[in-house]
């Protein structure tokens, strides 16, 4: 039966795809549409694997898409990508955030007060002064952004008049509690084997952004990386501000007393007079500590020859890290969130290269840190993620990141990040 469905789900999702696949992937590729809003369709369930689609592989890889009931995650959707070593779940409903990803006992995750995917409809972002995106925060990588992002607070903005006005910002922006408009999945025929799954998601508004999202998360059967590749346009015929934070999160067993965070730091400021005074420690993490306050480090980082860095979380033993490798010219600034507090009142380290730092965009402006988008005009962000088991490969991702410091002095800032 299954058979059965996954043909009709074939044709069906090659008729619908001429504008999104070019006619070589058309007919390499494996594509079904699962959600477009212009077209009406949707498919709430789906399960293939590799018995269907590429029999000749030699991992047992599967992609299952399916629909959560019951509470507030009700009607949330997940695509759970397994490619045989390394399994994470995609959350369309979520703006294509990542709830987790794992292989074997090592996990890219944290264990969040808020239990459960949270559907958007019951997210309130303006509560609690404008951190009501803390109320569906559990995801292992959510996407903030795309309008701005940062600290919440007001702004100035030209309202439908042509008059200046203020608006409130919101924790995060919105694009983490926007729903995809179309999503799909692509799996090539032959070796590699790649398994990519697209989304898009808009943030639109009359007298507005009109700000598109383009994500596409893929990996390879039998690896231990996958990677995100996404791309905003502004579909506005006037000059738009956008932003965006790639909001990756932590927790057991990488984060842990005597992990440790390394990266080829070029500067490091801490965002305000609790984060600076520990400067010298930004980088290692204690035990779960009850009353203790967050802090938050903003770091500029070297690259090598190709502007492309490398970062990695590892835990205290070194025998297991992940690493998050992208190009400081795509995204120039990252941030070290630490939150050491106890397991039940979320145990976390957020570690986060975004186009700016995750303050307000009224005080991120005055440093040049709001990117702007010519009318039509598209940026494209690229992230590698690896998950390490074992010191050998934890030692040589170390070595790696030397070789990109290759030598260059750290700035360490006693001071905190100006706000003026």
């Amino acid at each position: 039966m299954l058979k059965l469905v996954s043909i009709i789900i074939v044709a069906m999702g090659i008729s619908l795809a001429t504008g999104c696949l070019s006619a070589a992937e058309a007919v390499g590729s494996f594509h079904v549409v699962l959600t477009n809003v212009e077209q009406n369709v949707y498919i709430e369930t789906l399960h293939i694997t590799n018995r269907d689609i590429t029999p000749d592989c030699p991992f047992a890889w599967s992609v299952h898409k399916y629909v959560l009931h019951g509470g507030r995650q009700e009607g949330v959707e997940v695509i759970e990508v397994d490619n045989g070593r390394l399994r994470f779940n995609v959350v369309p409903t979520r703006g294509m955030s990542i709830q987790q990803a794992v292989m074997g006992d090592l996990r890219l995750g944290w264990d969040s007060p808020v239990k459960g995917l949270v559907h958007p409809k019951y997210i309130n972002l303006h509560t609690r002064q404008g951190l009501g995106w803390l109320e569906g925060f559990n995801e292992w990588l959510v996407r903030c952004g795309l309008e701005f992002f940062g600290a919440p607070g007001t702004d100035e903005f030209i309202d439908n008049t042509g008059n200046k006005a203020r608006m409130d910002l919101t924790l995060h922006g919105k694009v983490g509690n926007t729903p995809a408009s179309q999503v799909e999945i692509i799996i090539e025929r032959q070796a590699p084997y790649r398994i990519r799954i697209r989304g898009r998601v808009d943030e639109t508004c009359m007298h507005g952004p009109k700000l598109e999202l383009w994500t596409e998360i893929a990996t390879t059967p039998g690896s231990n990386t996958f990677r995100i590749a996404d791309k905003i346009t502004n579909r506005s015929a006037i000059e738009q501000e956008f932003g965006i934070l790639y909001h990756a999160n932590y927790s057991t067993p990488l984060m842990e007393k005597g992990a440790n965070f390394t990266a080829p730091v070029r500067q490091v400021t801490g965002i305000n007079q609790h984060s600076a005074a520990d400067v010298s420690t930004y980088n290692l993490y204690r035990g779960p500590t009850p009353g203790f306050a967050e802090q938050v480090y903003c770091l500029r980082l070297w690259a090598d020859r190709s502007d492309r860095t490398k970062v990695m979380l590892r835990n205290a033993a070194a025998d297991k890290a992940a690493t998050m490798a992208f190009s400081i010219k795509q995204l120039p600034f990252f941030t070290v969130w630490k939150n050491p507090v106890p397991y039940e009142d979320g145990y976390v380290t957020g570690l986060e290269p975004g186009t700016g730092f995750s303050r307000n965009r009224s005080v991120e402006r005055k440093f040049g840190r709001v990117p702007r988008l010519a009318p039509h005009q598209s940026r494209s962000f690229t992230i590698d993620f690896a998950l390490l088991v074992g010191k050998e490969q934890v030692s040589a991702a170390a070595g790696e990141i030397a070789q990109i410091r290759a030598g260059r002095k750290s700035r360490l800032d006693k001071k905190p990040l100006p706000s003026k």
